[in-house]
């Protein structure tokens, strides 16, 4: 009987014989996080960024410090995760987090200072915002340059890491609420669907309305939509 009952966690409805398992696993997430604590660090953050590859929108970095002894069912890399999931982890994150924070850059700053100078930015105001001091920081990917923090990196780290995972959540759900507010000041371009990333539909609006003010006009797609009215225009000055 006991493997019939089920408990509602996070917006997830987990077996009893699975919660075992879903534990194990997160054990194995929180493995970084235990192997600093051994080597003294107390105060562990994670960081991870959202938006990188859209074309439209601002790129978002989150920051998370979760405590020792933390729990989260079904707690992912945000990229593997439907979208109620995030919505219900990020609730959770955000009740039992020590502390989280964002940072962002918009499409502008990502056109003048280009997306990898851009992301650093977003990352540096997450840990400007800080209200505590960590230990080290655990980063998805690249360390990023003049943070003034130790941090270390890891690749895939949003999958292996129960901070960087967090912190993945915070970003992605924070980014999308972001571009679905967006669409209704835009609602030609269906942000509300593909949160400003490079689908067939959005291809199709990009080509049939032009771009919009949040679009990243260093983007190639939205480069060569840019290009292709400019032509058009010289074409019909021509003409006139």
């Amino acid at each position: 009987m006991c493997s019939k009952i089920t408990l509602s966690l996070t917006g997830h409805i987990i077996k009893m014989s699975n919660i075992k398992l879903e534990k194990e696993r997160f054990k194995k997430m929180l493995f970084y996080e235990n192997e600093a604590r051994r080597q003294g660090c107390a105060i562990i953050a994670g960081m991870d960024e959202a938006g990188r590859g859209a074309w439209a929108g601002p790129v978002v970095a989150g920051l998370v410090i979760l405590p020792e002894d933390i729990f989260i069912a079904g707690l992912d890399d945000s990229k593997k995760l439907p979208e109620k999931k995030r919505e219900a982890l990020y609730e959770e994150i955000t009740d039992k987090a020590l502390h989280y924070s964002v940072g962002l850059c918009t499409s502008s700053v990502i056109d003048r200072k280009n997306i990898l100078k851009a992301t650093y930015m977003a990352m540096k105001k997450a840990v400007s915002s800080m209200k505590m001091s960590p230990d080290i920081i655990f980063i998805d990917g690249r360390p990023v340059p003049d943070m003034g923090f130790s941090q270390v990196s890891i690749v895939r780290g949003d999958s292996k890491s129960a901070s960087i995972a967090a912190a993945s959540i915070i970003a992605k759900v924070t980014r999308d609420r972001m571009m679905k507010d967006f669409a209704f000041v835009y609602p030609e371009y269906g942000f509300e669907k593909h949160k400003g990333y490079g689908t067939k539909l959005h291809m199709k609006n990009l080509a049939k309305y032009g771009i919009c003010p949040i679009h990243r006009k260093t983007f190639k797609p939205v480069k060569e939509v840019l290009s292709k009215k400019e032509m058009s225009s010289r074409q019909l000055d021509f003409i006139n």
